[in-house]
């Protein structure tokens, strides 16, 4: 599971009324390399709970480098910040690990990179 995907993530249990960000833990994590693409990564930004993806990063300690906080315009110009964030969003990858929603506490497992959000009948 890729951190662009756990920063769009909630928790669907029965009387969840905030069920986001999901807190996660990793006990295996890879990095696997993808191509570049600044244009994608700038009109993502608009789209992320920024201060999340932050917050993860840094708990996974991947976050060195990081803004703590987006431009007003929503986008960065400067090549290396957008490199650090595109590496952050798609080449961090979950393999194993759990998330929690914030409310219940439930936990859902994440195996082989995919989060399992099944939920039980009287959930």
């Amino acid at each position: 599971m890729k951190l662009l995907t756990h920063n769009m993530m909630t928790s669907h249990c029965k009387g969840v009324v905030n069920g986001f960000p999901l807190k996660l833990s990793s006990s295996e994590v890879d990095v696997k390399e993808i191509e570049f693409n600044p244009d994608f990564i700038n009109r993502m930004l608009a789209r992320l709970e920024w201060t999340v993806l932050v917050q993860t990063a840094n708990q996974l300690g991947v976050g060195e480098g990081l803004p703590e906080m987006l431009p007003e315009s929503q986008q960065f110009e400067d090549e290396e910040i957008l490199k650090k964030i595109h590496h952050v969003l798609l080449e961090i990858e979950i393999l194993e690990g759990e998330l929690e929603c914030p409310e219940t506490g439930r936990k859902f497992p994440i195996s082989k990179g995919i989060p399992d959000m099944r939920l039980n009948e009287d959930e």
